[in-house]
């Protein structure tokens, strides 16, 4: 019950059928508290504690990791919601 809790959610957000709309979300969280995110619209990482500032700020200087985040849209989520779709459209 005590301790420390860290991790990572990765997510592909989206609400379209035609996936115009889609999200790319790297989220890091350390004991439910989320300190930085990457988000592909925003196109940068984003801290929201002062650790997470220090983390975004690391990230952000890392032009070729930003751009294949950026990248993950298209590579990624997209054809795996394209996948996923098709199957639980499929079902109905």
């Amino acid at each position: 019950a005590d301790g420390y809790y860290e991790y990572v959610i990765y997510e592909c957000v989206y609400s379209t059928s035609d996936y115009s709309d889609m999200v790319n979300l790297l989220s890091y969280s350390f004991n439910k508290v989320v300190h930085t995110q990457f988000n592909s619209t925003v196109g940068k990482f984003v801290g929201f504690t002062e650790v997470g500032v220090k983390y975004a700020e690391n990230f952000n200087e890392d032009k070729a990791y930003l751009k294949r985040m950026k990248a993950e849209v298209d590579k990624v989520c997209i054809p795996n919601a394209h996948n996923y779709d098709s199957l639980v459209r499929d079902k109905t």
